[in-house]
């Protein structure tokens, strides 16, 4: 999850994609309190620490190899001041602010994939977005990208997404390690202008209808509503069924997240965050109104769901409106804000954890589907990526990071778990919640 705060103002996000704000978040922007005494107190860095900084400062200036100008040493330094927090804690200089802006609109140049930072610089590929370059070429949930055209990374070398953006049509070539090869190899990648087609939509068998959401952007609850009312139309009024794909769905924004459920719940909390501050605190609650007619809902998930994908499956789990089926989630469970600076630049600060309606955090836990499904044995990457939350140096801890019984998640790819996830819908004791639509 991501928020981001303007000056004076909450605006609520999910990572990675941000700059979306309703009219209603605006009109009730809350002011930023000024800390009491005490808190002001407490905030001081002891001189004990400048000095041992200014030090430190003063001694790579005079004495190191090179010389370094102090804009790329002030840089590094706040580099360095969020990469020990956690992984999602980062500094952005203004140009990869702006990507990150873009993010959110759902158009881009590069070649569509999201990315988690290592500590030793390489990036982990969470999942590549659907028909983007990255995901056509075979990029996989899991794999390991250790050099950009033959250049290899810094371990403190910031955001994630800067690397891989682009000019549509200019080339990259990613050198990959991947599980069950036994050296790197490369892929070369076209970027293009990513725009996300982030729901699709379709009938699996008459009066049972199928939504792909690939991930999380401003239009997406829209594009949600509407593929589901298309679906009815065609299920002639009324769905027996509803299987929503978030496998491999890296997450975006918390707004869209939270209306998608909204959509399909009468009643209930959706999802709470809780901070140090107040204002990170926020709860969502649905509206009376179900879109789709009161229809069973399975919700698919595997390892590469992540973020605001496991706040709709919690939401949608927590109050009973669906059953999950796939493999554990990747157990993003934090809120970042995006704190814009003066000269352009912004940081990126883990400030909350969300918790379900049930009042449970799935930080480095992830979501426990109620029925566990393993990828084909023809599974390319035989399905167990190395990757998780709680697998990231430095991650946030959990309330159950260590879980007794759950199993790391796997990627589950291919139709045969949209097989599954459509025999679970046909169960007698799912079907029967069905009930005749309202209205």
């Amino acid at each position: 999850m991501q928020l981001r705060i303007l000056p004076f103002a909450l605006a609520l996000l999910a990572a990675p994609v941000f700059a979306q704000v309703t009219p209603a978040q605006e009109d009730d922007a809350t002011p930023i309190e000024a800390p009491d005494a005490e808190d002001a107190s407490a905030s001081k860095v002891p001189l004990a620490e400048i000095r041992r900084y200014v030090a430190v400062y003063n001694a790579v200036k005079e004495a190191y190899v090179e010389p370094v100008d102090d804009k790329t040493l002030m840089q590094s330094a706040i580099r360095g001041l969020l990469f020990d927090l956690d992984p999602h804690s980062v500094y952005m200089p203004h140009d990869a602010a702006e990507e990150f802006d873009e993010s959110s609109r759902g158009s881009y140049g590069g070649v569509g994939v999201e990315l988690q930072r290592q500590p030793d610089g390489s990036l982990r590929v969470i999942a590549p977005i659907d028909d983007t370059p990255a995901a056509r070429a075979g990029i996989k949930a899991g794999d390991l990208i250790i050099a950009i055209d033959g250049k290899t990374f810094k371990p403190d070398e910031g955001d994630s997404s800067g690397p891989l953006r682009g000019e549509p049509g200019s080339k990259v070539t990613l050198t990959v390690v991947r599980e069950d090869k036994p050296k790197p190899f490369d892929v070369t990648l076209t970027r293009e202008t990513i725009r996300i087609v982030s729901v699709r939509s379709r009938m699996l068998e008459p009066g049972y209808g199928y939504l792909r959401v690939a991930s999380f952007q401003a239009d997406t609850a829209a594009d949600f509503d509407r593929q589901l009312d298309r679906l009815r139309e065609q299920a002639g009024g009324t769905l027996r069924g509803l299987v929503i794909d978030l496998r491999s769905n890296p997450g975006g924004l918390l707004t869209s997240a939270v209306q998608i459920a909204d959509s399909l719940l009468e009643k209930g909390k959706i999802v709470s965050t809780r901070g140090r501050v107040p204002i990170s605190d926020a709860e969502f609650s649905a509206t009376p109104g179900d879109r789709s007619g009161n229809a069973p809902v399975v919700v698919l998930v595997d390892a590469g769901s992540a973020s605001a994908s496991e706040v709709l499956a919690g939401a949608l789990h927590d109050n009973q409106r669906a059953r999950i089926v796939g493999s554990r989630t990747f157990g993003k469970g934090s809120v970042q804000t995006v704190l814009p600076l003066d000269n352009g630049d912004s940081v990126k600060l883990t400030t909350a954890r969300y918790f379900t309606p049930s009042g449970k955090s799935i930080q480095a836990l992830g979501i426990i589907p109620d029925v566990t499904l393993h990828p084909g044995k023809d599974a390319a990457n035989g399905g167990k990526p190395d990757y998780t939350e709680a697998s990231l140096r430095g991650h946030l801890r959990g309330e159950e990071d260590d879980l007794p019984g759950a199993n790391a998640g796997e990627v589950l790819e291919g139709d045969a778990p949209i097989a599954a996830a459509l025999n679970e819908l046909k169960k007698p004791a799912v079907a029967q919640k069905a009930v005749a639509p309202k209205g």
